[in-house]
């Protein structure tokens, strides 16, 4: 009987001289892409005005507009993954953008609120965050370990987290004291792990699918949730580093 840590070896041959790096590249170059895209968009929102669309000024609290654009985008990033396969890879960037300026908009108050609290934190955030992304793509990328059984606990703690986004906005205080600042380092957490386990599956994907179109949808796939990592750690961490 073959052992995990036979079969992750196994995988780890096949895909040496596959041309597994511009599989990579191709990845990477989506991603940073659609990060790329997500701040320009924020740019735009901020100082072209539109913050004031998104949030209600009487009440302190959200615009309508701003739960169109978030859960719009929630559910495009969903459908997206499901109908990944059933579309061309060209389409499927395209909504990969698509998302990633829909992400960039509903940024904008948590980057305003860093603005008026610490600018440098914007900064910091940023790079905090990529360091630990290279590291956990790096480490899930390399290592032999077989990552396959964080796949349950990620998915329950990336689901108790946006339980508990959504409670936020009805409840805002929940996000407050001891509580949120837990509730953001989980996420960082989440999140990193979450980066070594996709880029893991990714490779291990890459040495079973022999179809070209399904590789370039592969990569699409790839870059969306290697993406959606990336943001969630930036975004917690420039709600931890902006906490009163």
């Amino acid at each position: 009987m073959i052992s995990k840590k036979s079969a992750v070896r196994d995988v780890a041959a096949r895909t040496v001289g596959g041309g597994i790096e511009l599989y990579l590249k191709r990845i990477f170059a989506l991603m940073f892409g659609a990060v790329g895209v997500t701040a320009v968009a924020a740019y735009m929102t901020i100082w072209g005005g539109g913050l004031q669309y998104l949030i209600n000024f009487h009440t302190g609290g959200m615009s309508g507009l701003y739960y169109v654009l978030l859960f719009g985008g929630l559910a495009l990033s969903i459908w997206a993954q499901v109908r990944v396969f059933h579309m061309k890879p060209t389409t499927a960037a395209g909504l990969l953008f698509l998302y990633a300026v829909l992400i960039g908009v509903t940024m904008t108050p948590l980057i305003a609120a860093a603005l008026s609290i610490n600018p440098a934190s914007i900064l910091l955030a940023f790079i905090v965050a990529a360091l630990m992304f290279a590291c956990m793509a790096l480490f899930g990328y390399k290592t032999v370990k077989d990552l396959s059984f964080l796949g349950i606990f990620l998915m329950m703690g990336m689901i108790g987290l946006i339980i508990i986004g959504i409670l936020s906005f009805i409840w805002p205080a929940i996000m407050g004291g001891t509580f949120g600042t837990i509730v953001c380092f989980i996420g960082v957490l989440v999140f990193a792990l979450f980066t070594a386990y996709d880029m893991q599956n990714l490779k291990r994907a890459y040495a079973v699918i022999g179809d070209g179109t399904q590789k370039n949808q592969l990569a699409v796939l790839g870059a969306l949730h290697l993406y959606i990592s990336f943001i969630a750690m930036f975004q917690y961490l420039l709600s931890l580093f902006n906490r009163e």
